[in-house]
């Protein structure tokens, strides 16, 4: 019973410390005030990791189904040198705007263009 008892335990530990969930409301706002992540920027792992992290997960959402999760192509065509070729800049506007047969995606905001292309250009 001891046994079981301590597994059960350890299963809900481990889940609880994987689980945490996404601590923003709808509006994106973590209703923190502020200090965490100006600690986060003085400890030097600040925004960066952040938006490295947003701008990959926003890739994998709204990207990957034509340009592969690996970045090789499908649909559309392979964004593994993108960084070479294109500018942040450059990339954000073709995201908004769209570029050959690629349509812009307007239902992504600037902010979220923009996470993505410093994702694709610094990976």
């Amino acid at each position: 019973m001891k046994k079981l008892l301590v597994g059960v335990f350890s299963v809900m530990l481990v889940l609880a410390a994987c689980g945490g969930g996404d601590d923003t409301d709808d509006n994106g706002d973590t209703g923190g005030t502020g200090e965490e992540s100006g600690q986060e920027q003085e400890n030097g792992d600040g925004g960066a990791e952040e938006t490295a992290q947003a701008g990959e997960e926003l890739y994998n959402t709204n990207c990957a189904q034509c340009h592969g999760a690996d970045l090789t192509g499908g649909a559309g065509p392979s964004l593994e040198n993108v960084g070479d070729e294109y500018s942040v800049d450059d990339i954000v506007d073709i995201i908004q705007n769209g570029k050959g047969q690629m349509p812009a995606q307007d239902h992504l905001s600037e902010e979220e263009s923009q996470q993505i292309a410093e994702w694709l250009v610094n990976r």
